[in-house]
């Protein structure tokens, strides 16, 4: 279960962010701090002096998400509620730590942005919020793997994780694995009995998976 004290607007923020550190292998604290300095909402457009949008919770720029079309990725994905755009921001966040030049928090920054007048207003306020989440996991959950800024495995470990491709939409059912219906032909002259409603089986009903966060929440990289 996830502490008591978060506030419900920032739940899903919270239990997604969390979740994408997990999977990818990106510091939790870092995560959570994007997403509180972006501060969209689902469904959310904001139009830049550009002509370009921010979309979604994550605020991802239409400009970016035009590149990830050879994914199968649009706007529609990136809106909508719910904890696929924490994940793509995770995977996004992974690969300016690994790929980027620069110190981890302008590396961060440059989910933002690369240009340095606006990367280094981000890279400040990211690092603040980053000390605020990374104490309020600690106080909240066991931690593993709590790394410093300028210990080069910070780095390192992003590298070393097995996460190499984008996150993939939930793929639709295939036609054929629908249940088979097989038309019944009466046959003359038997008497059939009166057909009664189907019950629903239990095992037929839609699959409802509660959130667990991991016993150990991911590294939680220190602002020192």
């Amino acid at each position: 279960m996830m502490p008591a004290d978060i506030p419900p607007a920032i739940h899903e923020r919270v239990v997604c962010s969390i979740g994408a550190a997990a999977k990818y292998g990106v510091p939790a604290n870092i995560i959570l701090a994007v997403a509180q300095r972006e501060g969209g909402k689902p469904g959310q457009w904001v139009r830049n002096t550009n002509a370009t949008y921010d979309v979604g919770a994550m605020q991802f720029n239409t400009s970016y998400i035009r590149t990830l079309a050879r994914y199968g990725i649009g706007t529609n994905d990136v809106a909508k509620a719910g904890c696929y755009s924490y994940d793509l921001a995770a995977w996004r966040l992974r690969g300016h730590i690994k790929n980027d030049a620069g110190d981890i928090w302008t590396r961060v920054a440059n989910y933002h942005s690369r240009t340095p007048r606006h990367n280094t207003p981000y890279r400040a306020a990211i690092m603040v919020n980053a000390r605020q989440w990374g104490n309020w996991i600690s106080a909240r959950f066991h931690t593993y793997d709590t790394l410093t800024v300028a210990n080069s495995r910070t780095i390192a470990a992003v590298q070393n994780a097995p996460v190499t491709e984008a996150p993939v939409k939930a793929a639709k059912p295939m036609p054929n694995a629908s249940p088979v219906r097989v038309a019944s032909v009466p046959t003359r002259n038997i008497m059939r009995a009166a057909e009664k409603p189907l019950r629903a089986s239990p095992a037929s009903s839609p699959i409802r998976v509660a959130f667990e966060p991991p016993a150990y929440v991911p590294r939680s990289i220190s602002v020192e």
